[in-house]
């Protein structure tokens, strides 16, 4: 059985005399004046078969406060273990009761269930409340995108087959471990003579040749797997294992085909770079390198707060962005901001024309592109003053990315990578809103 809330917690707390223990006093105060938080994290965590027997573990308000710690040092797992029992303001900020030193795994096992709608829930609360006391203001807003990366090796086609191949053997040796009778051949190694083949030749037909091999070995791995799958039903883990990596592996041959053999363009939504990340986005902004992960667009307040943020799928132009991320201020906050400043990317006289017709006053664009500056502020002084505001968001983002790991997320999955993201921008958000508090 897990309980809600840890008893007598503020004989535990201890903030030392330091601008950083004011803050996480101030977060730790704002966490207890929204207690319904608690009711919205243990609804992930709670099972609905837990039955109310065994040992209690840590409390769901431990279980949110180590969460936000996690993200707010940009700490692993392991650090937070070793922190909560090497720091008493840490320890004090997670209302752990006193003998309780959650290990590795335990934390693990509890914070990753928090989901990203979540932690997006509780920064939504946060930031209305902002709103409504002034600490923040939402007249004047400013909107850019930013790319966060997949935990992925850069993606070669060789590296990919090389991938499938490990782990289709790795499965296939489970397999003869169940059913010892089972007939399989295993390639790892001429496959991981010809991934590095593929690295040091020259020349494209000797790269090619080597990718024939490669495919023809990959073939005959996945072509056990998928024979051992139709004659095996009744392994029900290691089928639903294996249902989930055929068609990628299917996949990862096709367009090694096509553009190793066949010398084809395949569309960037047609690719696939990560066997183990298979959600990743190709991105490619303003012809600089690619990047794989996914496309972020961030709405920011006057004050720096983080008013919003949407993890994109796919690659869609900055252009067709901008009109969505402003109707959802008006659906999250109900309130509708008078000047919007944006990159050069959000830039279309459409854009203008729509935005103004929801009641935008002002849409401030760096790169004018056929429209006047009439059209977009009324005024060259408004103008240049959103050109000037529209610049403090890149710092905003620098910050997400610097101190609070956005530059590349460390954890597995698409829907942990968007949990990833929505609680580091809570944390920084909590952040910003104790300092402009204090």
């Amino acid at each position: 059985m897990r309980i809600k809330r840890t008893s007598q917690m503020s004989i535990y707390e201890i903030f030392a005399k330091h601008e950083i223990a004011d803050e996480l006093m101030k977060i730790s105060n704002w966490l207890d004046a929204h207690i319904e938080v608690l009711d919205w994290v243990e609804a992930d965590i709670q099972r609905k078969d837990l039955k109310a027997t065994g040992r209690n573990g840590m409390t769901i308000e431990s279980i949110l406060r180590s969460g936000f710690l996690l993200r707010y040092w940009q700490w692993t797992y392991e650090e937070l273990a070793f922190h909560l029992m090497d720091s008493d303001v840490n320890y004090g900020f997670a209302r752990l009761p006193r003998g309780l030193y959650p290990k590795t795994s335990a934390l693990q096992g509890v914070i990753s269930l928090i989901r990203a709608q979540t932690w997006e829930r509780i920064n939504q609360l946060l930031v209305s409340g902002a709103l409504d006391a002034k600490t923040e203001c939402a007249k004047g807003v400013r909107i850019d995108s930013t790319v966060t990366e997949s935990p992925i090796h850069a993606p070669w086609d060789s590296s990919l087959l090389g991938d499938a191949v490990r782990v289709m053997d790795r499965m296939m040796k489970d397999a003869r471990q169940r059913c010892p009778e089972l007939s399989y051949t295993c390639h790892q190694w001429v496959v991981k003579k010809q991934v590095t083949a593929i690295r040091n030749c020259k020349g494209t037909e000797k790269r090619k040749t080597h990718y024939k091999k490669l495919i023809k070995y990959t073939r005959k791995t996945l072509g056990a797997v998928t024979k051992t799958l139709q004659s095996h039903k009744e392994w029900q883990d290691w089928v639903m294992q294996a249902e989930h990596i055929v068609p990628l592996v299917e996949r990862i041959i096709d367009q090694a085909e096509r553009r190793v053999i066949k010398d084809e363009n395949v569309p960037a939504e047609e690719k696939i770079v990560s066997l183990f990340e298979p959600h990743t986005d190709i991105i490619i902004k303003d012809k600089r390198q690619v990047q794989y992960g996914h496309k972020i667009n961030f709405t920011s307040g006057k004050r720096g707060m983080i008013l919003d943020a949407v993890i994109e799928s796919g690659n869609p132009a900055d252009s067709a962005c901008l009109l969505p991320m402003i109707k959802r201020l008006d659906d999250v906050y109900g309130k509708l901001p008078n000047q919007v400043a944006a990159d050069a990317g959000y830039a279309s006289a459409a854009n203008i024309d729509s935005a103004k017709e929801l009641g935008v006053k002002a849409v401030g664009l760096p790169k004018k592109r056929g429209m006047t500056v009439e059209a977009m502020t009324g005024s060259e002084w408004i103008y240049n003053k959103l050109k000037r505001f529209r610049a403090g968001i890149e710092g905003n983002i620098s910050t997400l990315k610097r101190a609070f790991g956005l530059n590349r997320c460390t954890w597995k999955g698409l829907d942990h990578f968007k949990a990833y993201v929505m609680s580091s921008v809570l944390a920084y958000n909590l952040q910003k809103f104790a300092r402009l508090s204090i």
